[in-house]
């Protein structure tokens, strides 16, 4: 049989190379994508042959990650329950596109990876793959091998001489790409317990950020960022500039206990700096541009796109319709948000557009504008027609 692998370099995908290759005699290629980890994507290439891979294939999917994934997500605005901005979801439907694709140009009958049996990845990468080759096989070891947890395949590792990160000292989960960094498991699965303050890495901690804060501003048009502080740039370059930015004052963290798809609550920490910024910028961005139903309309949408995107249905009619709707709403968004960071925080400082509807000279108190106050009162009793109905039938 002949396997290409997600593969990474940690912990689980480095053991499940071994495994396939002892406990299953796969023939496995491995498959690393570069969404923005930097040196760790050759890393994880030679590290893959030198585990036993037959082949290590690494794709720069860095511009097309940005541009086709977080950027149409990022004309949702979507949040999921509250918080999450998504940044290992939208990861997946990428990674498990070029399993696909490879497994076809290399005449493999499956693909695997090293989403555990409790998680949302073994859903996000096995529903992308089936929407887009029906036939496709799965491997999954996490649901078949007789490893009961992360500190069995520590010992694993060590006993086969495979160099992982996690030790038994810090034994929690990390996945990091452009958008951001997750960190879950092991000590982390307290949701009583502060996370380690050595433990993040795409942020400065916001108690020793700098003491003077920066003023950043950011571009759009019709929906996208397109510069950073009057620099254009191109996606995967902006966002890289606005981590750097909202990293170095520690603007971006999330420490949240959510509810997984599978059924279950956990618990994930994470960063999303560079994310941070082009959700605040954007939405002032919005407020003056957008109309308000059209908005109104898109703000009750949002929750469903984030449950859809974070349930692993990226290539669904569902998301595709939401999407449809979304970029037509997001083609007047265009203008500039000037953000002010600060110790860990954003916050608004202005916003102008070519596009704006706002009419200053419409909402003054001090002058006259194209506005008859005494239309008010009409408006007023004419909402207010069905509320007396009920109050005198309460009466009554």
């Amino acid at each position: 049989m002949k396997v290409v692998l997600a593969y990474s370099g940690g912990l689980d995908t480095s053991i499940i190379l071994k495994w396939l290759i002892e406990d299953r005699g796969a023939e496995v290629i491995a498959f690393t994508a570069d969404i923005g980890q930097g040196d760790e994507v050759e890393e994880a290439r030679e590290k893959a042959l030198a585990t036993g891979a037959s082949k290590a294939i690494a794709l720069d999917l860095r511009e097309e990650f940005v541009r086709d994934f977080v950027f149409p997500m990022f004309r949702a605005a979507p949040l999921y329950e509250g918080y999450y901005l998504l940044g290992t979801s939208i990861a997946r439907p990428l990674i498990a596109k070029y399993l696909v694709q490879i497994a076809e140009q290399e005449g493999a009958e499956a693909i695997s990876h090293g989403a555990t049996g409790k998680g949302n990845d073994q859903v996000r990468f096995e529903v992308t793959a089936y929407a887009l080759n029906p036939e496709i096989k799965v491997v999954a070891p996490w649901r078949e091998w007789s490893f009961t947890g992360r500190t069995e395949m520590i010992d694993f590792a060590e006993k086969h001489g495979i160099p992982v990160v996690q030790t038994h000292a810090k034994p929690y989960s990390m996945d990091a790409n452009m958008l951001h960094v997750s960190y879950e498991g092991g000590i982390l699965e307290d949701p009583w317990a502060e996370p380690p303050a050595d433990m993040f890495l795409f942020t400065q901690n916001p108690e020793e950020a700098p003491d003077k804060p920066e003023y950043v501003e950011i571009e759009f048009e019709r929906g996208d960022a397109v510069a950073v502080n009057g620099e254009r740039l191109s996606p995967a370059a902006l966002l890289t500039r606005l981590n750097e930015i909202a990293g170095r004052h520690g603007v971006g963290r999330v420490d949240l206990v959510e509810n997984r798809f599978v059924g279950m609550k956990s618990r994930g920490v994470y960063e999303t700096p560079g994310g941070t910024l082009l959700y605040h910028g954007r939405r002032a961005v919005e407020s003056l541009t957008l109309d308000r139903e059209a908005l109104h309309l898109r703000d009750q949408l949002s929750p469903k796109y984030a449950e859809i995107v974070y349930n692993g249905f990226w290539f669904s009619p569902e998301r595709e319709a939401l999407q449809a709707l979304f970029d037509e709403v997001a083609r007047s968004v265009t203008g500039t948000a000037r953000l002010k960071l600060y110790k860990g925080s954003v916050t608004v400082a202005g916003r102008k557009s070519p596009k704006s509807l706002y009419d200053q000279k419409l909402v003054s108190f001090d002058e006259e504008g194209g506005y008859d106050q005494h239309d008010a009162e009409g408006f007023i009793k004419l909402n207010a027609l069905r509320l007396k109905a009920r109050a005198r039938a309460q009466k009554g």
